[in-house]
């Protein structure tokens, strides 16, 4: 077999596995809260895999080893920012998601700021997502024509028709067991391409006598770009949607801290190796793109690791694009559907409009993905956009006391409005979006504060007076599920 065949092969192989567990999982989307909370209660260390396959997407393997090839070793903290976040998340607000039991982000912000910063936080929530599987889609497709030698649109039609089918079949416990597959195969992939890269360059000695001596600084890219990537990457995992939505899924608040934890076990050494990657393409071949830094290094590898390596990159889109799609259908049907079009709670109109907004979330990406370019620009833009919320989730949980309930619907849609502005703008005076992300709704909030204008939001554990308490899920819709007990 030639080593396109032995690639294709394992690739195929691989797709039918992932369709195989969702088929097996779809028992547990036959009703509503078990399509988007899995149906059952996972363990600690399952969620913290499945969480870390959520983040670690082709942007975060390829555009890491992208700024490395360029700024040097210091493009780790692309991905280290995220697992920092993770053990922050762990330490301060994993239990405290965890006993709130919300399913949404937007739904853990109604309780402390109303309704109102419900919706606005529903529809940050749901364009930083579709954001994000845009940037997925267009880098995916970009590497998957690259190391198949497909049409770059073709690839991403395919990859989001095949991501988009399967969480429609199996929900989010479909979500759960395909992303420990991922997992799986993204650190095996990764860690064969690190090792080959590395000696490819000859080792350290090789690395260190070709490229300038900044390139192996850990602050090579500047404490202002690394700040930028604290503040948008880790910030945001505080407040993003398939995370609060994990945090349903484990039955204490200590498994739920611990989940956080693991999570970060996976992203820190993913970080380093997806950089040593792109300084050592730098080494091996100066010559090429930086965006194609890592594709280069998985094409001189043999047939079978190239295969091995291929799957991990093509299982990188598959893990995120299932987590942004469950995530953001999962808001649609919560936050929109549910109230105003689906009143008397029919179960039925519920799935459908679950599984329907799951493929739509999941297609419409898609077709921006065609005409999209600029991939890290975008995902960044997403991360602030997340960001935002951030600030309130620590208030929410912290000081909930502080500034006022119409001074955060108006800091969500202002800081909507400021982040989109300031990036199309070019990012002026050097200051990243990032940190317009975080300034914005803290100015607001200080303003009201210091005026004492609004009505003071409460304690987050506090049920909401002026929102209609779910109707608990009946004994019949649980035996439904097929498996365990239910996730709550």
């Amino acid at each position: 077999m030639s080593s396109f065949q032995v690639v294709v092969l394992m690739v195929v192989t691989y797709i039918i596995v992932i369709a195989t567990v969702s088929v097996i999982a779809r028992k547990a989307g036959r009703t509503s809260e078990g399509f988007v909370r899995g149906g059952r209660v996972f363990p600690a260390v399952v969620i913290g895999l499945f969480m870390a396959s959520e983040v670690v997407g082709t942007s975060a393997s390829v555009g890491t080893a992208q700024g490395a090839f360029t700024s040097g070793i210091s493009a780790a903290w692309n991905l280290g920012a995220l697992g920092i976040g993770f053990v922050v998340f762990a330490l301060l607000f994993a239990a405290r998601f965890k006993k709130l039991d919300e399913v949404t982000i937007s739904g853990a912000l109604e309780r402390t700021y109303g309704p109102g910063v419900r919706r606005a936080a529903s529809l940050t929530m749901i364009a930083s997502l579709l954001l994000v599987a845009t940037a997925a889609y267009v880098s995916g497709g970009a590497m998957i024509a690259t190391l198949l030698g497909v049409d770059a649109r073709w690839a991403v039609v395919i990859v989001g028709v095949l991501a988009s089918v399967y969480v429609v079949i199996g929900g989010m416990r479909s979500v759960i067991y395909t992303n420990l597959i991922n997992i799986a195969v993204k650190v095996i992939g990764i860690v064969i391409v690190a090792l080959s890269a590395y000696f490819a360059a000859d080792g350290y000695h090789g690395i260190s006598v070709s490229l300038p001596a900044k390139m192996l600084d850990w602050d090579g890219v500047g404490w202002g770009q690394i700040g930028a990537w604290l503040v948008a990457g880790g910030g945001a995992m505080f407040a993003t949607q398939y995370v609060v939505q994990a945090m349903t899924t484990v039955n204490s608040e200590a498994k739920a801290r611990r989940a956080g934890l693991y999570t970060s076990l996976i992203l820190i050494p993913y970080g380093i190796l997806a950089a040593l990657i792109g300084v050592c393409a730098a080494v091996v071949h100066p010559e090429i793109d930086s965006l194609q830094a890592l594709p280069s290094m998985v094409i001189d590898l043999n047939p079978f690791l190239q295969g091995i390596a291929v799957t991990g990159l093509i299982a990188s889109v598959f893990g995120l694009i299932s987590a942004l799609t469950i995530g953001a259908s999962t808001l649609l049907l919560k936050d929109f559907y549910q109230p105003y079009f689906n009143k008397k709670n029919d179960e039925a109109k519920a799935v459908r409009f679950a599984r329907l907004a799951t493929l739509g979330c999941g297609l419409i990406p898609v077709v921006v993905a065609l005409f999209a370019s600029d991939v890290l620009g975008v995902t960044f833009l997403a991360k602030a956009l997340r960001a935002s919320l951030a600030v309130f989730v620590v208030l929410m949980f912290y000081r909930p006391s502080y500034g006022s309930r119409q001074a955060a619907t108006l800091s969500i849609w202002l800081s909507l409005i400021t982040v989109v502005g300031w990036y199309l703008a070019g990012d002026p005076f050097g200051i990243d979006n990032a940190y317009i992300a975080i300034v914005t709704p803290l100015l607001v909030m200080t303003l009201a504060q210091l005026l004492d204008r609004g009505d003071k939001a409460r304690t987050p554990f506090d049920q909401p007076q002026d929102a209609a308490p779910a109707a608990p899920e009946s004994t019949a819709s649980s035996i439904g599920l097929g498996v365990g007990t239910d996730a709550r």
